[in-house]
Protein backbone atom coordinates (compact mmCIF):
# COMPACT_ATOMS: atom_id res chain seq x y z
CA UNK A 1 0.00 0.00 0.00
CA UNK A 2 1.28 3.66 -0.38
CA UNK A 3 -0.65 6.59 0.61
CA UNK A 4 -0.30 9.41 -0.98
CA UNK A 5 -1.30 13.41 0.31
CA UNK A 6 -0.78 16.42 -2.25
CA UNK A 7 -0.82 20.19 -1.08
CA UNK A 8 0.06 23.60 -2.18
CA UNK A 9 -3.17 24.06 -4.37
CA UNK A 10 -4.79 27.62 -4.23
CA UNK A 11 -6.11 30.59 -6.12
CA UNK A 12 -3.56 32.30 -8.35
CA UNK A 13 -3.67 34.94 -11.19
CA UNK A 14 -3.24 34.23 -14.61
CA UNK A 15 0.77 34.53 -15.48
CA UNK A 16 1.27 32.90 -11.87
CA UNK A 17 2.93 30.03 -9.91
CA UNK A 18 1.76 27.57 -7.99
CA UNK A 19 4.09 24.85 -6.62
CA UNK A 20 2.21 21.73 -5.43
CA UNK A 21 3.75 18.68 -3.22
CA UNK A 22 2.59 14.89 -2.93
CA UNK A 23 3.87 13.37 -0.20
CA UNK A 24 4.27 9.55 -0.07
CA UNK A 25 4.41 6.89 2.67
CA UNK A 26 4.00 2.69 3.00
CA UNK A 27 5.51 0.78 -0.08
CA UNK A 28 7.57 3.29 -1.60
CA UNK A 29 10.70 1.26 -2.50
CA UNK A 30 8.73 -0.09 -5.27
CA UNK A 31 7.71 2.41 -7.19
CA UNK A 32 8.60 2.78 -10.73
CA UNK A 33 6.47 6.07 -11.61
CA UNK A 34 4.92 9.35 -10.08
CA UNK A 35 2.40 11.48 -12.09
CA UNK A 36 0.35 14.13 -11.64
CA UNK A 37 -3.22 14.28 -13.70
CA UNK A 38 -5.94 17.08 -13.11
CA UNK A 39 -9.80 16.96 -14.08
CA UNK A 40 -11.48 19.84 -14.25
CA UNK A 41 -15.47 20.35 -14.07
CA UNK A 42 -17.74 18.08 -16.54
CA UNK A 43 -13.77 16.54 -17.99
CA UNK A 44 -11.83 13.59 -17.85
CA UNK A 45 -9.15 13.41 -15.60
CA UNK A 46 -6.06 13.95 -17.76
CA UNK A 47 -2.28 13.13 -18.05
CA UNK A 48 -0.52 16.00 -17.03
CA UNK A 49 3.15 14.64 -15.80
CA UNK A 50 5.16 12.19 -15.27
CA UNK A 51 8.51 11.03 -13.32
CA UNK A 52 10.14 7.70 -13.47
CA UNK A 53 11.40 7.19 -9.85
CA UNK A 54 14.96 5.41 -9.88
CA UNK A 55 16.34 7.71 -13.60
CA UNK A 56 14.32 10.98 -12.63
CA UNK A 57 13.05 10.88 -16.40
CA UNK A 58 10.43 13.29 -17.14
CA UNK A 59 7.84 13.66 -19.83
CA UNK A 60 5.06 16.11 -20.03
CA UNK A 61 1.37 16.78 -21.99
CA UNK A 62 2.04 19.26 -24.86
CA UNK A 63 -0.65 21.86 -23.19
CA UNK A 64 1.81 21.93 -20.45
CA UNK A 65 5.38 21.48 -21.72
CA UNK A 66 7.49 24.39 -20.75
CA UNK A 67 5.39 25.97 -18.57
CA UNK A 68 5.74 23.08 -15.54
CA UNK A 69 8.21 21.23 -14.35
CA UNK A 70 7.76 17.78 -11.83
CA UNK A 71 10.75 16.76 -9.95
CA UNK A 72 11.41 14.84 -7.07
CA UNK A 73 13.28 14.29 -3.67
CA UNK A 74 14.02 10.74 -2.43
CA UNK A 75 15.13 11.66 0.78
CA UNK A 76 11.87 12.83 1.60
CA UNK A 77 9.79 10.54 -0.79
CA UNK A 78 8.04 13.67 -2.34
CA UNK A 79 7.05 14.72 -5.98
CA UNK A 80 6.70 17.96 -7.08
CA UNK A 81 4.88 20.26 -9.27
CA UNK A 82 5.73 23.61 -10.45
CA UNK A 83 3.61 25.45 -12.47
CA UNK A 84 4.37 28.53 -14.20
CA UNK A 85 2.94 31.18 -16.53
CA UNK A 86 -1.05 29.76 -15.27
CA UNK A 87 -3.76 30.19 -17.51
CA UNK A 88 -7.16 29.75 -16.64
CA UNK A 89 -7.39 26.28 -18.57
CA UNK A 90 -5.12 25.23 -15.77
CA UNK A 91 -8.22 25.36 -13.54
CA UNK A 92 -8.73 21.59 -12.36
CA UNK A 93 -8.66 19.32 -9.44
CA UNK A 94 -4.77 18.14 -9.58
CA UNK A 95 -4.00 14.43 -8.52
CA UNK A 96 -0.90 12.51 -7.71
CA UNK A 97 -0.39 8.93 -8.54
CA UNK A 98 1.82 6.44 -8.18
CA UNK A 99 2.75 3.31 -10.47
CA UNK A 100 4.02 0.11 -8.13
CA UNK A 101 3.50 -2.52 -11.09
CA UNK A 102 5.51 -1.57 -14.88
CA UNK A 103 9.12 -2.12 -14.99
CA UNK A 104 9.32 -1.70 -18.77
CA UNK A 105 11.34 1.72 -18.85
CA UNK A 106 8.31 3.12 -20.78
CA UNK A 107 6.13 5.96 -19.89
CA UNK A 108 2.55 6.02 -19.02
CA UNK A 109 0.00 8.23 -19.90
CA UNK A 110 -3.21 6.65 -18.76
CA UNK A 111 -5.06 6.61 -15.37
CA UNK A 112 -5.85 3.25 -15.13
CA UNK A 113 -2.33 2.42 -15.09
CA UNK A 114 -1.43 3.99 -11.93
CA UNK A 115 -2.25 1.70 -8.95
CA UNK A 116 -2.50 4.34 -5.95
CA UNK A 117 -3.80 7.99 -5.52
CA UNK A 118 -3.72 11.19 -3.58
CA UNK A 119 -7.36 12.55 -2.90
CA UNK A 120 -6.42 15.70 -4.96
CA UNK A 121 -5.92 19.63 -4.48
CA UNK A 122 -7.63 22.46 -6.31
CA UNK A 123 -6.02 24.81 -8.23
CA UNK A 124 -8.07 27.77 -9.79
CA UNK A 125 -6.45 30.42 -12.15
CA UNK A 126 -8.43 33.71 -12.23
CA UNK A 127 -8.64 36.97 -12.40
Amino acid sequence: QVHLVESGGGLVQPGGSLRLSCAASGRTFDTYAMAWFRQAPGKEREFVTTIKWNSGSTDYADSVKGRFTISRDESKNVVYLQMNSLKPEDTAVYYCAADLTHYSGKFYYRANEYNYWGQGTQVTVSS
